[in-house]
């Protein structure tokens, strides 16, 4: 284990080298010290971008090996300086120690899983259409594809998983597997926390020898910084995690180059809940208390928060929302990532309480950077016609919609925009329904769970952590689990190749 003791220079990490600059920020801690923090410029992304692409060749060319190797070394060295990652990060951002140190856990396994995923070679996605020279009235030529990087590829930082998706985080461990170098826009919530991430990576590269430019950290500060990094030319992929409104702008100056480049935005949702009948007959007390638990979770602060509940007005449904409301009635204030978040949650819960028909179940008072819980119920009707009762309320707020019957309730599954996530509460007497509700539910999201609740994303295989627009906007990927890889490589066809010339991965 390193020394514990670790305090920022605020320097960006560029190519192998630690650059100052000359504006600072201050970090704003939840509690502990400030620290100062070098701006990030354009000039800066452009040396970074130029390092990036000056490693790719080298890079890209390693063998699955020798990455999975590297990856195997980021994760040695964030665990060596796992307790000062869990001190600042935990100063940072106001999340427990425990929390963080689940994810730091998180963010290492994801590591591992790349590399032996790699090193199986399961990405390449190799495909081998033999020739046919006899073949009438035309010969078919020798065709063998195979999955290539893309080249450099940008991450954001996450403002709510300062570890898991940000600097070492899922972004740029797929990237990184696929044989892509990464540059990283730091988030301004935690600097201190993606600098010594970044640190770990730079001891692996020169552990492993790997070339400098593959990976970069430049901090934030500004805005156009990371308009500077997305519109830059040799950049040709994005991987983000955050706000919708942030991640539409940065998806359209992607749209508006010379060069149109794929945006990966995972944005959020509501991911609704919905109670069928029967779950509520058996269980309406442990759901409600449940799906109390799951809001709060981190103040919460999860893209996965299930933010709404709907269920079949009745005595059932009375149960449940009371239930609901005596959990979050004892919920105690919890800090949030920043004040900014903190303020943005304010306003969300003023807006969502002053919908038409919008009940108030539960009221608390929110300190400046605190985080209280709410609760409120609404009628199917109302919510419908009030596209704004849809949108995500980033916190420990609730809603819950009654619908009169099983076909509002399939009405209302219409209604909805893209989700992360859609839960269905059920016994088996509710079978039917639940057939019934399932296709609707998979043309809203990108996974369907069934009697669980959604915070907490599995990295494994099958996971899929991406949906519909604005869930994310590619509803055919998922930046989570190992299919994340595929973000970041291309098919490229080898027609009549010699085998000498053929890629080491067609060998």
């Amino acid at each position: 284990m390193l020394d514990e003791t670790f305090t920022p220079h605020g320097k960006h990490l560029i190519a192998g080298e630690w650059v100052a600059g000359d504006a600072t920020f201050a970090s704003e801690p939840a509690h502990g010290a400030a620290h100062d923090f070098f701006v990030g410029t354009p000039a800066l992304i452009d040396r970074a971008c130029e390092a990036a692409e000056a490693a790719f060749a080298a890079y890209s060319g390693l063998s699955r090996e020798a990455r999975a190797a590297f990856l195997e070394a980021i994760a040695e060295e964030i665990e060596a300086r796992g307790d000062a990652i869990t001190r600042i990060g935990s100063q940072e951002t106001g999340l427990p120690e425990a929390r963080l140190q689940g994810e730091r856990g998180r963010t290492v396994g994801q590591l591992r899983l790349f590399a032996s995923h790699i090193r199986e070679g399961h990405h390449l996605d190799r495909r081998h259409d033999a020739a046919l020279p006899d073949r009438a009235p035309l010969p078919r030529p020798d065709l063998k594809m195979v999955q290539r990087a893309i080249g450099p590829v940008a991450v954001f930082g996450a403002s709510n998983f300062p570890l898991a998706f940000s600097t070492a985080g899922g972004d740029t461990a797929s990237a990184l597997a696929a044989g892509c170098p990464v540059v990283v826009k730091g988030h301004h919530a935690h600097p201190g926390t993606s600098e010594i991430v970044a640190e770990a990576i730079h001891a692996a590269i020169g552990r492993t020898g790997i070339h400098p430019g593959a990976f970069s950290l430049v901090h934030g500060g500004s805005n156009e910084v990371g308009a500077a990094l997305v519109r830059h030319p040799l950049i040709k992929a994005v991987g983000f995690t955050g706000s919708l409104g942030g991640g539409r702008a940065l998806f359209d100056l992607c749209a508006s180059r010379p060069e149109p480049i794929p945006f990966f935005g995972e944005l959020g949702s509501v991911n609704p809940m919905f109670v069928l009948p029967g779950a509520v007959a058996a269980r309406a007390a442990a759901v409600g208390e449940g799906w109390a638990g799951s809001l709060t979770m981190g103040a919460g602060q999860f893209c996965t928060n299930p933010g709404i509940a709907v269920v079949v007005a009745g005595a059932g449904a009375d149960a449940f929302a009371e239930a609901a409301r005596a959990a979050l009635s004892k919920m105690q204030p919890q800090t949030m990532l920043t004040g900014g978040i903190a303020a943005a949650y304010r306003e969300g819960q003023a807006r969502l309480a002053s919908g038409k028909g919008v009940r108030e179940l539960v009221r608390t008072d929110c300190g400046d950077r605190d985080a209280t819980a709410h609760l409120y119920d609404v009628d199917a009707e109302d919510f419908i016609a009030n596209a704004d009762l849809a949108h995500e309320v980033f916190g420990p707020l609730g809603l819950i919609v009654r619908v009169r019957d099983l076909g509002q309730m399939e009405e209302l599954a219409r209604s909805l925009e893209g989700q992360l996530t859609c839960t269905i509460q059920m016994e088996e007497a509710d079978t039917d329904a639940a057939r019934a509700l399932v296709p609707l539910l998979e043309r809203k999201a990108g996974r369907l769970l069934v009697n669980g609740f959604p915070t907490g994303v599995e990295v494994a295989d099958a996971m899929v952590h991406g949906g519909p627009y604005p869930a994310s906007t590619n509803f055919g990927h998922t930046s989570v689990g190992t299919l994340s890889i595929r973000r970041f490589l291309r098919p490229v066809c080898y027609q009549n190749f010699p085998h000498a010339i053929l890629p080491e991965d067609l060998q």
